[in-house]
């Protein structure tokens, strides 16, 4: 088991910076996620781990041992890719034993490491069959298999799910965590699907532009983002973005946009009064409430008219629209909404994030 750490670590290639200043710490039998679109540095940091990146500045250790210039067979991982990389004309049994056999091990020996494994993941009845005769499903827990029986102090899996389809994206998902509460080994997994990262990581690190935004728990980046992006990024469906204004009226402090206004939270008067003259209001689309009579506490009233609505049967997907914006929330599929209706909502007022529209911080 092993701890991995970045300490201002940059990767470049020519005059473009992929990984720029990276510091993380990833604890011993963690399992963090680096979750961030296409692009953002996430799997070219993974890689760096693996020893298939160089870096280009900065210190990268695995445990005490500082890695930067050891070969990636030196390294104590192993890696799970998103194409399986199987080879076709062996057996899930062979497949999972070549690592082993290349390390010259006793043949009793991998044969009772790669049964070990097939048990944990369910392949025992699968060991004879080739990969062309496996499900998608199936061929990603040989790949996971593969990696087990190898005993790493890290796993680093590059977005294994990705090829798979959105049922079995759930199960193996499942299957992974499963796992990873079993072998207690650090995991190093990288997706661009922030259900995923929401679902399995103890920890989630996201990165944008090859800069890491914010790194904790699901909830920690869920209910506190550090700024418009993680707030954007995760959430599904996306948070509400709308263009606000502070403005006083009768003595209380306000922030007003196109057909919304909100009293701003005694814990925010101050930073809005020394923030910049535009703000950003944020508010997740689990928030919004139907108005039945008054409003049931402090908050905003938004007045809104239905465009579409997305039945998911115990709840319903409206799309809004209020001025100049498009809004999605999430009701109780009881309210019965249909498109063209307009629709009293309600934001509690400790629901509603606000951001610096200058430079995308939230207001503390």
């Amino acid at each position: 088991m092993a701890t991995v750490t970045f300490e201002h670590v940059f990767k470049r290639y020519g005059d473009v910076t992929a990984v720029n200043d990276l510091s993380l710490e990833i604890q011993d039998e963690e399992f963090l996620v680096l979750v961030g679109p296409s692009g953002c540095g996430k799997t070219t940091a993974l890689r760096m781990i693996a020893g298939l990146e160089d870096v280009s500045a900065g210190e990268l250790k695995i445990g005490d041992r500082v890695v930067n210039n050891l070969a990636p067979k030196d390294r104590d991982v192993a890696m799970v890719f998103q194409s399986y990389a199987l080879y076709p004309h062996m057996s899930v049994f062979d497949n999972m034993a070549f690592g082993l056999k290349l390390r010259k091990m006793p043949k009793a020996e991998i044969d009772k490491r790669v049964r070990e494994a097939a048990a944990t993941i369910e392949l025992t009845n699968l060991l004879d069959r080739k990969p062309k005769q496996l499900s998608g499903g199936q061929r990603q827990r040989v790949a996971l298999g593969r990696a087990i029986v190898r005993e790493p102090a890290v796993f680093l899996m590059d977005e294994p799910l990705s090829n798979l389809d959105a049922k079995l994206r759930v199960q193996t998902r499942a299957e992974i965590a499963r796992l990873h509460q079993r072998l207690r080994t650090t995991v190093v997994y990288v997706t661009h699907d922030q259900v995923e990262a929401m679902t399995m990581g103890d920890r989630i690190a996201v990165m944008n532009f090859g800069v890491l935004q914010q790194v904790g728990s699901p909830q920690e980046l869920y209910q506190h983002p550090v700024n418009k992006f993680v707030a954007g990024f995760i959430g599904s469906p996306a948070m509400n973005f709308i263009n606000v204004t502070p403005k006083t009226e009768d003595g209380t402090l306000k922030v007003v946009g196109e057909g919304f206004e909100l009293p701003v939270p005694d814990s925010l008067k101050s930073a809005v009064e020394n923030a910049a003259t535009e703000l950003t209001a944020g508010v997740r689309p689990e928030h919004f409430e139907i108005m039945n009579g008054a409003a049931p506490g402090a908050g905003a009233h938004v007045r809104a008219t239905c465009d579409v609505v997305e039945f998911l049967g115990n709840e319903e997907l409206l799309h809004l629209r209020v001025g100049q914006h498009d809004l999605v929330a999430v009701v109780d599929a009881a309210f019965r909404v249909k498109p063209g209706d307009v629709v009293e909502m309600f934001v509690p007022i400790d629901k509603i994030a606000l951001f610096d529209s200058a430079d995308g911080k939230a207001l503390r």
